[in-house]
């Protein structure tokens, strides 16, 4: 029957995962969506309805509800129009999900043009519409696990004592490298994009001692590689009185922690993206380490053309890892290939207290982290070695003129860590709207 305004805002919506979960068997519910299927059949409208929560049949039969809301019905036949549709809820095991609604009131809201994305689209075409494509089923549900995923990371900080904090991603300074930053005018200065959040994390950490942030990082490397972003998500802990092995647990623990979440929480998230739940649960704390010197004479024994002193990337870190299980640490790089903050390991002067945390399976480093140098001196010779001006460095270099203190932080690769999860082919696929070397738009 059709419905007054008043009606319609007094209704009690549902949503398709109500449905599903049995709670509504015989009862009437109230549902609204989008068409993600649609089939006409003699008398018969079999409509495939989706929302935020899944997709439910509605079968919609001619006398089972007036005949101009069965006309709309057949109307709606059009991918991605948005519908109401009110009925009884049963049980129909041909249905997918077990369930269906079987229609007695139907509304068209909006029906649009011809949906453009079809079956056996090509890649690029997805990326031209990246508007549309994360309506599909399979970003949607890596939005989900992603938000599992970073509520758990969050939960995990915030339990114990950090603070979260929102510093800036417009910075006078390079944090990693001169090399990688995206530079524009600023006002009637010249400024840079936030390759890391670190600095501005140690301002904030004298007076919060314990703080993370979750920023955009944005760093210009050209690279095609499945697992590189110009733009990603930044989760970045920086802490007062660390050492490299309390930095180290607080990364595995935090790690650890936001796999189970995503394990016990949404383990048929992970089913239909590819991902067996069972691969995950022994994702537990500690990890193992290994020295930067092992992982070098490991990738010579596999056949790997490379010296101490070189930094390794994407393809040494698949044959790293590809048959592991867990994540592994890889500690004390060479100082000469690492950033000029860093704190020289007394006991190996050559080398930097660092550690780059490796996701198994081949994903590769998901954390870089470090102690970080707490001496004015040792910096200012880092800086100058590095042709960098000083004057830019003031106001960090102020911070271990009063007060400087040990301390060390890590920065986590967002869409990193949620590709190893989800088993994702490609990095471009864990964030909205990836930006890539040749990708700006939408």
């Amino acid at each position: 029957m059709s419905r007054s305004s008043t009606e319609q805002a007094a209704l009690q919506w549902s949503h398709i995962e109500d449905v599903l979960s049995g709670r509504h068997e015989g009862q009437e519910v109230h549902l609204r969506g989008w068409v993600h299927r649609w089939r006409e059949q003699g008398k018969l409208v079999f409509l495939t309805l989706r929302d935020s929560t899944g997709v439910l049949q509605c079968t919609i039969k001619k006398g089972a509800l007036p005949d101009d809301q069965f006309e709309d019905a057949k109307r709606a036949n059009l991918l991605e129009s948005s519908v109401e549709v009110h009925g009884a809820a049963k049980k129909d095991p041909r249905a997918p999900g077990g369930w269906e609604v079987q229609a007695t009131g139907f509304r068209a809201i909006h029906v649009g043009d011809v949906f453009p994305i079809t079956e056996n689209q090509s890649v690029e075409f997805l990326l031209d519409v990246r508007h549309l494509w994360l309506r599909s089923q399979y970003l949607t549900k890596v939005m989900k696990v992603k938000h599992v995923m970073l509520t758990a990371m969050r939960d995990h900080l915030n339990t114990h004592g950090w603070y979260e904090t929102t510093p800036s991603v417009i910075t006078p300074i390079a944090g990693e490298g001169g090399s990688t930053l995206f530079d524009f005018k600023y006002f009637e200065q010249k400024a840079f994009l936030s390759q890391t959040a670190q600095m501005y994390l140690e301002v904030l950490m004298f007076g919060l001692e314990r703080v993370y942030s979750v920023t955009p990082s944005f760093r210009a490397e050209k690279s095609r590689t499945t697992r590189h972003l110009a733009e990603f998500t930044h989760l970045e802990a920086e802490t007062a009185w660390f050492g490299q092995e309390e930095n180290l647990k607080l990364q595995e623990g935090l790690v650890e922690h936001a796999v189970q979440a995503c394990v016990q929480k949404v383990p048929h998230l992970l089913k239909d993206l590819g991902r067996d739940p069972d691969d995950l649960k022994g994702v537990k704390a500690p990890f193992p380490r290994m020295d930067y010197g092992e992982v070098i004479e490991k990738l010579q024994d596999l056949g790997e053309k490379i010296s101490w002193g070189e930094d390794f990337g994407a393809p040494q870190e698949r044959l790293l890892t590809e048959k592991m299980k867990v994540p592994v640490f890889v500690t004390n790089f060479p100082k000469e290939i690492k950033a000029f903050y860093m704190k020289v390991d007394p006991a190996k002067p050559d080398t930097v207290i660092c550690a780059d945390l490796l996701a198994p399976e081949g994903y590769g480093e998901i954390i870089g982290g470090s102690v970080r140098e707490e001496n004015n001196d040792l910096l200012i010779e880092r800086l100058k070695k590095e042709g960098a001006n000083l004057k830019n460095y003031e106001w960090y270099l102020d911070l271990r003129r009063y007060g400087s203190i040990p301390h060390a932080g890590f920065g986590l690769g967002v869409e990193r860590v949620l590709q190893w999860i989800v088993k994702g082919e490609h990095i471009r696929d864990m964030t909205p709207f990836p930006r890539t070397m040749s990708r700006a738009y939408p």
